[in-house]
């Protein structure tokens, strides 16, 4: 014979696991908007049935229902997802990096405009142009000399700009490194949270979503994999490298990070894209730009001196050195230079005795000119008539003529004299060019990788906004589908509370009802 109080343990049953159901439906509702939750669901099931009391076995047809249970509350998610968010996240980190740093590099360089290093480039050799029309005037002198250290200052900005650009980097991947350390330490944390609570028996459903928003955080900063083991560990790697194993963590630092990025452990996210930066693109446009620069002063370059110019004496050009009645060129005479310097060693000024033109730039520390620290000379920095316009003399004693303009036009055709930067730099640019062409080459590379920059970093967001769409449709919490389990539930509870009172009013029945005839 069956139990009288059967019903009421079948009902408690469904009371209890409709009300968590309930509950468990009010808690994805109020973290609807709450960043990395995942949806969690009841897991239910019947619970074991029973068969009819006997001695050994009942020989009742089929057995007895004893109602619901849950054995778990789950959280909906979709590991495959998980780690191809990851992925792509990693790129898009590394990419919009690249982005940023290359359009910081176009403001630098600020071109095409007219306030750019072009203009003052441009100034410049009108300067010299108008100069050459009026080789005594000092006013034309003077403004040679500010248009040249307007030219100087540009480079120096610029240079400015550049090592400040990367030292900001340097200091951005620090910051970056602190971040990482801080999510390490907090996933380790919670890894040992985790194994405590889910050594009881118990689903750490939010811990594990914590988790899992700190690991989608730290995939855009470097490229992480995660991996639970068999006895329920957790490990986080970078690449070969380990960072959290259960609940110890290894801090990363700058130093470790570039030897990783060198190593190839270290291959996406916001600081890999930090060093390629720094790396590959501030230091090439620096290179580069230190290369125009002492190019343009010091750079090899072919020059045609007119017939009855009288070089300087002990002028050295292409291995020959001009003295005394030699110095008096009898004819056109093609020779190499070593850049505007070396062509404005060939004239003299507007002093007598006659004096040679010395270096029109000079570096501020006294070592190679780069666009850091290249300067006006400090003697056409204290005279305007310290610049050489003149390359005849005459007379005895020797006169510098005044009038000539030969030096003067040759400087100011220097814009289409083509350079040989090999001359001066083994690096980033060894091309034989004009100054122009050669600004052109860096302002259109730097274009070409800033679109190229742009269009991947657009591509890898909307991967990343596609994936993660895929798994909000998941894990996400839709209102709709919660207000409809709610309603689902309720009535469940409902009816489970009206099954309560229908085998209490039997029971009543049984106590209260029978066995009272002929009292």
């Amino acid at each position: 014979m069956r139990s009288t109080f059967h019903g009421i343990e079948t009902a408690r049953r469904s009371l209890f696991t409709q009300q968590a159901a309930l509950q468990t439906t009010g808690h994805n509702v109020a973290n609807a908007n709450t960043a990395g939750y995942s949806r969690q669901t009841v897991n239910m099931i019947a619970s074991k049935p029973m068969e009819a009391v006997g001695m050994s076995r009942s020989t009742a047809k089929g057995q007895l229902g004893t109602g619901v249970e849950f054995n778990s509350i789950t959280r909906i998610r979709e590991k495959f997802l998980d780690t191809q968010f990851r992925n792509e996240n990693k790129t898009y980190g590394s990419w919009s990096i690249q982005a940023d740093t290359l359009q910081k590099l176009e403001t630098i360089v600020n071109e095409p405009s007219d306030t750019g290093l072009r203009a003052v480039m441009d100034n410049f050799w009108k300067s010299w142009h108008d100069l050459s029309e009026n080789p005594e005037d000092i006013t034309a002198r003077k403004l040679v000399r500010e248009t040249a250290k307007a030219v100087t200052d540009a480079f120096n900005q610029t240079g400015r700009q550049l090592d400040e650009l990367s030292a900001d980097i340097t200091e951005n991947i620090g910051v970056k490194a602190n971040q990482i350390n801080t999510s390490l330490e907090t996933i380790s944390n919670l890894n040992l949270q985790i194994r405590r609570i889910e050594g009881l028996g118990d689903s750490a459903n939010d811990l594990r979503d914590q988790r899992d928003l700190l690991m989608d955080e730290i995939s855009k900063v470097i490229n992480v994999t995660s991996v639970e083991t068999a006895d329920g560990g957790f490990q986080v790697s970078m690449g070969g490298t380990v960072l959290v194993a259960d609940n110890a963590f290894t801090p990363v630092t700058v130093e470790g990070l570039q030897a990783s990025a060198e190593a190839g452990d270290l291959n996406g996210g916001e600081v890999y894209g930090m060093i390629v930066s720094r790396d590959q693109f501030v230091t090439n446009y620096q290179q580069q730009l230190n290369t125009l620069v002492n190019g343009l002063a010091n750079g090899d370059i072919k020059v045609t001196i007119p017939a009855g110019s009288v070089l300087p004496e002990g002028t050295t050009l292409d291995g020959v050195t001009y003295t005394g009645a030699s110095r008096t060129l009898a004819s056109d005479l093609t020779a190499t230079v070593k850049g505007l310097n070396g062509l404005h060693k060939l004239g003299y000024t507007m002093m007598d005795p006659p004096k040679a033109g010395g270096a029109f730039f000079a570096s501020k520390d006294g070592g190679p000119i780069t666009a850091g620290n290249i300067t006006l000379s400090t003697d056409i920095l204290a005279d305007a008539g310290n610049i050489a316009s003149s390359m005849r003399t005459a007379g005895t004693p020797e006169e510098v003529v005044k009038g000539n303009k030969d030096l003067a036009m040759l400087i100011a055709q220097f814009s289409e004299m083509k350079i040989d930067y090999s001359s001066v730099s083994t690096g980033a640019a060894t091309a034989i060019g004009t100054v122009n062409d050669f600004f052109r080459s860096v302002v259109g590379q730097l274009g070409v990788e800033t679109d190229e920059a742009n269009r991947q970093e657009g591509n890898s967001k909307i991967v990343v906004d596609q994936v993660d769409s895929r798994r909000q449709s998941v894990s996400g919490v839709s209102l709709d589908e919660e207000m409809s389990n709610m309603i689902k539930y309720q009535h469940a509870y409902n009816a489970a509370a009206r099954f309560m009172t229908t085998i209490d009013e039997t029971l009543d029945k049984i106590i209260n009802g029978m066995g009272t005839v002929g009292r």
